[in-house]
């Protein structure tokens, strides 16, 4: 082995101002909501309403410009950079990475979402009038639209950002050295380095907080179904104390073994649980619908993309709720998702890295969404119907809703549940570490202790988030993690393409013929 690089070594614990900042915000923010849940849900509101009215349009313009830039990245001379050195080779098998990446991603949201957003859009649709055969194609695909290509591309620019830095230019694995080139090195670790990476932590506290609560909600309302256990505050934030504690067992295991066969299972159940369902659902409905949603979502990507309301058609609302809201989650998301899928991808060029984070996973999220939202909506609008009762009363139990319409529902409910307290495992283990790798300096294997800790600090966040207003609070605090990042994100695409095209460049000055 050579030397250690300076993203192998890290920063020092007790001298990094981050630690101890991010800390400082988080107890703040938690002792808010646990002794004045009232108000805190009324500032959470106040500010989600502020930022869908003012600012919605910023995360429907940036993001959608993110998507393009990375399309332009993938099929660029670009994409032939390596995140890491020349020659060098993947890290982790292709199978293995992405099964980690899809367990980070978005694993507890597709299984919360998968069956309730198709109902929902079914019932209020963006435009057009409900429960007609025009607002089910309608249905899907806008949830294929909302978990697609636009998330991922999100994903990938942080992730491939903090890859590049870490792995080519050998900086410490944290968001403020996705800003090396305007910052400097020495920079990177000074007061804007800190609030860089301060916001970083802020966003991935809020953003994994709400996954985890949407999970908690789910295994209870499956408790509610199959053993009449209400659900209700008290058994969310239990789930939430029990899954914690199980993923900071995980987190001590480290990556090579807790959450590597962990993504492994989920991978195993979630396939298995998806062939049975399309096996014992209605097959060719389903087979019908992937296809015509398929063509549907790539032909109108770009109409969705910048879809809007300024001239006062009524569809504002809709907007705002759900893909301003879900634009919102994923940028929370990215300091999390992206840092994890970067500790994961060394070695890959920027092109296949672009081409994997981008196009199987939407692809994955196209066929859940046709196989369980296809089964509910085949019931609501063909069938007997009670889905869309269900999920009005109770997204939550939308999922195990469906699941009870198929003969093997005894079996199917459980193994649900296994699967989202997996993904929720999963989740909060990956969190720990890109918490851990941000207050640390940025090292690839932060001390066990710290990762423990940011694990039940983030139970604890996601606990007084379900105490203050459950789903609402939930959605509301990713508005508030995610719209500070999206600046932040602005500059790190900035920096990246400016990083890229100076490197093109010298090596164009060295070797005109490769050019």
């Amino acid at each position: 082995m050579g030397p250690k690089t300076e993203q192998d070594r890290g920063g020092n614990i007790q001298k990094n101002p981050a630690l101890y900042i991010s800390l400082f915000i988080t107890g703040v923010v938690v002792i808010w909501g646990m002794f004045f849940p009232g108000v805190a849900e009324n500032w959470m509101n106040y500010i989600f309403d502020f930022m869908v009215q003012y600012f919605g349009w910023s995360f429907i313009l940036v993001v959608s410009i993110f998507l393009l830039l990375l399309v332009f990245l993938m099929i660029s001379p670009l994409g032939r950079i390596r995140l890491g050195k020349d020659g060098e080779q993947p890290q982790y098998p292709l199978l293995t990475w992405f099964a980690m990446l899809f367990s980070c991603g978005m694993g507890i949201g597709l299984i919360f979402w998968g069956v309730s957003e198709p109902i929902s859009h079914y019932i209020w649709p963006p435009y057009g009038d409900p429960y007609t055969a025009e607002t089910l194609h309608l249905a899907l695909r806008y949830s294929v639209f909302h978990w697609g290509f636009h998330p991922w591309a999100i994903y990938a620019a942080v992730a491939g950002s903090l890859a590049y830095f870490s792995y080519r230019r050998d900086l410490p694995m944290m968001l403020s050295s996705t800003l090396e080139p305007i910052l400097g090195r020495k920079g990177t670790r000074g007061g804007w380095g800190v609030l860089v990476n301060v916001i970083g932590v802020f966003a991935t506290m809020f953003g994994l907080a709400t996954s985890l609560g949407l999970g908690a909600m789910q295994i209870g309302s499956g408790f509610e179904r199959v053993w009449g256990i209400e659900s209700n505050e008290r058994l969310w934030v239990g789930v939430v104390v029990v899954i914690t504690l199980a993923a900071v067992a995980s987190t001590i295991t480290g990556i090579d073994r807790g959450i590597k066969n962990l993504s492994r299972l989920n991978i195993l159940l979630a396939v298995g649980l998806l062939v049975l369902v399309f096996l014992l659902g209605p097959t060719l409905f389903i087979l019908n619908l992937f296809t015509h949603t398929t063509g549907e979502y790539l032909q109108n990507l770009i109409g969705m993309s910048f879809r809007l309301d300024p001239g006062g058609a009524g569809t504002g609302d809709w907007t705002g709720a759900w893909t301003v809201f879900y634009w919102a989650w994923w940028l929370a998301w990215a300091p999390f998702v992206g840092t994890f899928i970067a500790r994961i991808s060394r070695g890959r060029t920027l092109r296949t890295f672009v081409a994997g984070v981008l196009l199987v996973p939407a692809l994955v999220s196209t066929i859940w969404f046709s196989v369980f939202g296809g089964l509910a909506l085949h019931e609501e609008h063909l069938g007997a119907g009670g889905i869309a009762d269900a999920v009005a009363r109770n997204e939550a139990a939308g999922f195990f809703a469906a699941l009870e319409l198929l003969p093997a529902s005894g079996v199917l409910i459980p193994v649900g549940m296994l699967l989202v307290a997996i993904f929720f495992i999963t989740s909060s283990d990956s969190g720990t570490y890109v918490n851990g790798m941000l207050t640390s300096g940025g090292m690839l294997n932060p001390p066990y202790q710290l990762r423990a800790a940011w694990g039940i600090i983030e139970g604890a966040v996601a606990s007084i988030l379900l105490l203050a207003g459950g789903l609402e609070a939930l959605q509301t605090a990713s508005i508030i993690g995610g719209f500070p990042f999206m600046i932040l994100m602005v500059l790190i695409v900035y920096c990246l393409f400016k990083a890229l095209y100076s490197e093109v460049g010298e090596e164009k000055n060295k070797n005109p013929g490769n050019f």
